[in-house]
């Protein structure tokens, strides 16, 4: 199209709702400007702005606009389409509308992250006005829906898998539990008491486990892992193989055939403990070296009434703990694993279970010294911080060290009788070198998600440059994957306490007890649609489909001729468009992004008209 070219005015009334997004957007995009250009757009009939489109206060703009008839098609710019999109369908869906009349403009990543001035105000009119095009020719659309039973498997069987199970059978929803170990529990099970409250964690997964066990609406299957995976929302297909705690690891004694429906999954597959790699801090070259999580299962076992802790026989007379152990990595400071992995995330519990452990010590072996190396104290969370003044109180010794100035652990040549001795540059004393001989050093490991690289293979889930796996918004969708009716919960997702992994698994049951409360699912209908009078029947696009299942050539009879055409299967369809690009005769088009609209849109970007 010449950019002379008259852009065809559209029959629908256009309302296009710009947002300043607090600055993010309007610091670098004339707002008012792109809606004056704006109310220029052939069909548009209103534009607004607000500082927040996505408050209540901007919904209600919408809300009001198409309640009072003024508008009848919806342009929404602001930030990306995944953060807020449902948020304007829903807003559409309360005003009594089809959610499917509006279209997104991302004018936020795409334009005033990137671009800055004139050149940020010109693109987001561009887009605000191809976006405005597609609207006039937006219909109506259904989603798709189909039938679900009450049904979850939950897959994981910690303190967040027992959690969520426990909480959708409250809800009356029947579930499956798969734990590819013989035990519940998971990490949680390996620790003693929990801090600040001082709880037993024996006693927690016990009483928990006790309610999953004792409930009939809850299946469990221990030493079970999924071999395969297929379907989608509302009917996923699982493959479960179990094993015999009691026999070798490869000796299949049942296959279970995931029979009927599993509407909805919730992923519990939890994390496990950093390992240090040898000679980190000492570690594997000193037998007087350990883990945290090593040394919680010691004082677990160990004889309270000493006055000097003692482990393995000898008395430990000054013991040091080392933060940061496994998290917080530095590119260029700290090595990669041999995978090539650098944990540069905050494991968030380390700090509280370091000082915890350092409490107890001096409140029961009063004559064992405690030294704590560490960077930065992170103690979060509602009597997080407690724990700090605790252990100042118990006098235990802090000394602070940057990233690039770690401790060097070695083995002590003095007569003092201790086996190591540890050195550091200490902030507190503006850099002084301190050395300090110890009987023990305690190195506090951080979370790293357990590998669940064959369930990402198959479920073909997101994860995050953390390799924990990724939600589609920690704010807005917390619990939610990109993959419709999989569900996160617990430490699959991130580093987090006890107590925030059962409130992700409890958030994670909510959801799914909400997509199965009607009894149906419903699936966004953006999927293949065939002209069958169009269509010659090549196959072609039956080939070129990216998910197995989601078109097949199907025997027919049109116009009184038995013939084969292209039918769509639109649970599976991913619409991806794939089929369109290779359709011979043009016989297909996605719903919600048909060529004329992405022509209307091209048109609209070309044309002289938008900047004038």
């Amino acid at each position: 199209m010449s950019s002379e070219t008259k852009i065809e005015t559209n029959p629908e009334k256009i309302g296009v709702y710009i947002c300043y997004c607090g600055g993010n957007i309007s610091d670098h995009v004339a707002v008012e400007a792109v809606r004056d250009r704006a109310e220029k757009i052939p069909g548009v009939s209103v534009a607004r702005t607000n500082m927040f489109m996505c408050s209540d206060p901007g919904q209600e703009l919408i809300m009001e606009d198409l309640r009072d008839g003024i508008v009848d098609r919806i342009v929404v710019a602001s930030c990306a389409p995944s953060l807020h999109e449902m948020t304007f369908r829903s807003a559409i869906s309360r005003a009594g509308k089809n959610p499917y009349i509006y279209e997104h403009a991302n004018i936020r990543e795409q334009v005033s992250w990137v671009h800055h001035g004139e050149k940020a105000t010109d693109k987001a009119t561009l887009l605000v006005s191809a976006a405005t095009a597609k609207a006039g020719l937006l219909k109506p659309l259904e989603p798709i829906r189909m039938d679900a039973r009450r049904h979850a498997t939950v897959i994981g069987g910690g303190v967040a898998g027992l959690r969520a199970a426990k909480d959708l059978a409250d809800r009356g929803i029947e579930v499956v539990l798969i734990e590819k170990s013989p035990f519940l529990g998971g990490q949680t099970a390996k620790l003693d008491r929990i801090a600040p409250t001082g709880d037993r964690a024996a006693d927690l997964i016990s009483d928990l486990a006790g309610q999953v066990l004792q409930d009939d609406s809850i299946t469990v299957h221990t030493c079970a892992n999924i071999e395969n995976f297929d379907g989608y929302v509302g009917n996923f297909k699982l493959g479960v193989k179990k094993q015999s705690a009691q026999t070798k690891a490869q000796e299949i004694l049942t296959q279970l055939k995931a029979s009927g429906k599993k509407p909805v999954i919730v992923l519990a597959t939890g994390f496990k403990s950093y390992a240090p790699y040898h000679g980190e801090y000492g570690y594997g070259e000193f037998k007087e070296v350990i883990t945290l999580p090593e040394l919680i299962r010691i004082l677990a076992k160990n004889n309270t009434e000493n006055r000097c802790l003692k482990i393995g026989g000898r008395n430990i007379r000054h013991l040091a703990m080392i933060h940061c152990v496994g998290s917080r990595k530095i590119p260029g400071v700290h090595p990669e694993d041999e995978s090539g992995n650098l944990n540069e995330y905050c494991s968030r519990t380390c700090c509280s279970a370091t000082l915890n452990a350092a409490n107890i010590i001096r409140e029961t072996y009063p004559e064992t010294q405690i030294f704590q190396f560490y960077r930065d104290i992170r103690t979060y969370g509602r009597g997080q911080e407690e724990l700090y003044e605790q252990a100042s109180r118990n006098k235990v010794i802090f000394l602070r060290f940057e990233a690039q100035d770690s401790p060097e652990v070695s083995k002590n040549s003095n007569s003092d009788n201790f086996p190591l001795r540890v050195k550091v540059r200490d902030g507190l004393t503006f850099g002084e070198e301190v050395e300090a001989p110890v009987d023990l050093v305690v190195l506090a490991t951080g979370m790293e998600p357990n590998n669940v690289s064959e369930l990402v293979e198959m479920m073909k889930i997101p994860v995050g440059a953390d390799r924990f796996l990724l939600e589609i918004h920690p704010k807005l969708r917390p619990v939610e994957l990109s993959v419709a009716g999989i569900l996160l919960a617990g430490t699959c997702q991130a580093p987090m306490d006890i107590g925030e992994a059962c409130i992700g698994a409890s958030a994670g049951a909510v959801k799914a007890a909400a997509l199965l409360a009607r009894g149906y699912v419903e699936l966004d209908p953006f999927v293949a649609e065939v002209d069958l009078h169009r269509c010659s029947g090549t196959g072609a696009c039956v080939e070129a489909c990216l998910n197995e299942g989601a078109l097949n050539l199907v025997e027919m009879e049109i116009d009184g001729k038995k013939v084969k055409r292209a039918q769509v299967a639109p649970a599976f369809c991913l619409g991806c468009g794939a089929c369109v690009a290779v359709c011979p005769e043009n016989a297909i088009d996605i719903n919600g992004w048909t060529l004329k609209q992405y022509e209307a849109m091209v048109d609209m970007i070309v044309s002289d008209e938008v900047l004038a």
